[in-house]
């Protein structure tokens, strides 16, 4: 499901071939700069376009992110996977941008006793999500906090761990399940209000 698309992991050829472009692209190889540019800046925009409110949001975005990386290239490690660093300095120009543009604050963890009990069924909401259009899904995003949207788009798209996304968004470990939880049941009940007025006003034309 492109909505909730997982990097794929590359391939021990794939992954010698990005580690050459970026030993070139250190060296100064602007042609190796646009291999590595034009191989994961169409993911990266997609990433974008799921954390930010808007597509040019998430095209200026996409373009600041490729020039902050290609001036830290040089602290990149290369024992780690490429697209998992991009990824997080992606999580993190993304999550820098909502805080400055003080979009809706999520909410903070003395509203903890007021989160359902009960957790959502992971495969009912990927049904729910499966029935509707990208487009109905990047919507339903839109009206979440901004923290549980960042959650949500770094847990499913980022495939990001709970350590992970606790860096990246600034809270303890410990918070980041709470924050997980209130995501899917807000985005459940966003999609799920969606779907109701759409079939209401089917029946009613």
């Amino acid at each position: 499901m492109e909505g909730k698309q997982k990097p794929e992991p590359a391939t021990a050829a794939e992954q010698a071939v990005i580690r050459e472009r970026i030993a070139r692209a250190r060296a100064g190889d602007a042609d190796a700069w646009g291999e590595l540019y034009r191989q994961f800046a169409p993911a990266i925009f997609r990433f974008c376009r799921r954390a930010v409110p808007t597509r040019e949001d998430a095209e200026d975005a996409t373009m600041e992110i490729f020039i902050k990386v290609r001036e830290k290239l040089s602290q990149y490690d290369a024992a780690r996977p490429f697209s998992a660093w991009l990824y997080k300095v992606s999580a993190n120009h993304c999550w820098d941008l909502l805080r400055r543009r003080k979009v809706r604050q999520d909410l903070e963890t003395g509203e903890i006793e007021d989160l359902p009990l009960e957790h959502p069924n992971p495969g009912q909401l990927d049904q729910l999500i499966e029935k509707r259009s990208n487009e109905q899904v990047r919507r339903a995003l839109d009206k979440l906090p901004a923290r549980a949207r960042m959650a949500l788009v770094l847990r499913y798209y980022a495939d990001m761990n709970y350590d992970e996304i606790a860096e990246s968004l600034g809270v303890r470990r410990a918070f980041v399940g709470v924050v997980l939880l209130r995501a899917r049941h807000l985005l459940r009940d966003a999609l799920g209000a969606r779907g109701a007025a759409e079939r209401a006003a089917g029946g009613a034309s």
